[in-house]
């Protein structure tokens, strides 16, 4: 231990870590790092660990590998966890409570780019077939809007949730996304991720007929209206999960893909639609719905103010486009000039 350290137990540093970024990051990030982190805390108490002084790259060594072989973590997963580590071993030496160059003493593990790109992401087939269905057996339902809103815009979950019935102009049809943390209505990027979203005609019909006739008139507790609302008022993001859960599963609108007795498969119940191996999350919509923007020739740029997601997060985590796809689209845009 360096005499130029000062003593800090592992888990007040987890506490004064999260309350130094509940600033920077969002609240569900700062949930995803208490996780990430509460696991390396935990770690610490069973190895007798009470002073971040004494931990040294060996020891970090000795944590990945049991977080490896006993985690039961894929790659990707791993990698995730150690990065943020890394993260929170650079505050820990900001206030002197580890060296300088400890966090450079965590290896992460190689992904590929496979497998950090998710592959579960909903295709634009699939999505029209959805929203054929909803357009002809319900019509302007929550679920129905939510998911043409969340297709044809690829905004985040939260950014839906977020917006208000003042926040959608019909007239020039677009919504407004506004972070406001203090009615915990916030988006992802905070002020970054506040932006006008145009939405089509027929977009915007929809919304205006599920506003005429479908949505319950409700307040939320901070006295604002909810464009999306539930007897509860704002939907939670669980339950907006759950509305895509449910409507992505194949069986709504044709045969079960899994050779599955309908009548006895639990996910067909609501409460389990997630357990569908067919079934998409809201981050699958938006990944889908951004690379199908992409194929239908919507310059990159635009997609990425649109869908609030930089270049090169797009190109890693999102594009789901193939090469020869890709080179296609290349070869059509060459002809044209």
């Amino acid at each position: 231990m360096s005499d130029d350290l000062d003593p800090l137990s592992p888990d007040t540093a987890l506490e004064l870590y999260l309350n130094h970024r509940s600033g920077e990051i969002s609240d569900q990030t700062l949930q995803t790092h208490r996780y990430r982190l509460g696991s390396f805390v935990e770690w610490c108490e069973e190895n007798d660990f009470h002073n971040l002084n004494d931990i040294t790259g060996r020891d970090l060594h000795a944590y990945r590998v049991e977080r490896r072989e006993e985690g039961d973590l894929k790659p990707v997963t791993l990698q995730g966890q150690l990065s943020t580590l890394r993260v929170f071993l650079e505050f820990c030496a900001s206030i002197d409570a580890v060296p300088d160059d400890l966090r450079s003493k965590i290896l992460l593990p190689t992904v590929s780019g496979e497998e950090q790109a998710s592959v579960t992401t909903l295709d634009h087939e699939r999505a029209e077939a959805i929203l054929e269905y909803l357009e002809t057996y319900r019509y302007a339902s929550r679920e129905h809007v939510v998911f043409a809103l969340l297709w044809t815009t690829g905004m985040r979950m939260g950014s839906l949730r977020a917006i208000d019935l003042e926040d959608f102009d019909p007239e020039s049809p677009h919504v407004e996304l506004v972070h406001r943390p203090e009615t915990r209505a916030t988006l992802k990027n905070k002020k970054r991720g506040e932006r006008f979203v145009a939405l089509s005609s027929g977009m915007a019909s929809l919304l205006e007929d599920y506003v005429d006739n479908v949505r319950l008139d409700a307040e939320d507790e901070y006295g604002r209206r909810p464009l999306v609302t539930t007897n509860r008022r704002r939907p939670a993001t669980g339950t907006i999960r759950h509305w895509i859960y449910g409507v992505t599963r194949p069986c709504l609108h044709s045969e079960c893909p899994h050779d599955r007795d309908v009548e006895e498969c639990d996910a067909t119940e609501y409460d389990h639609a997630s357990k569908c191996p067919s079934s998409r999350s809201p981050h699958n919509l938006r990944s889908g719905a951004i690379t199908a923007h992409l194929l239908d020739d919507v310059p990159v740029e635009i997609v990425s103010d649109r869908m609030n997601v930089s270049q090169d997060i797009l190109d890693r985590h999102y594009d789901r486009r193939s090469p020869r796809e890709k080179m296609e689209q290349r070869r059509e845009y060459l002809r044209n000039i």
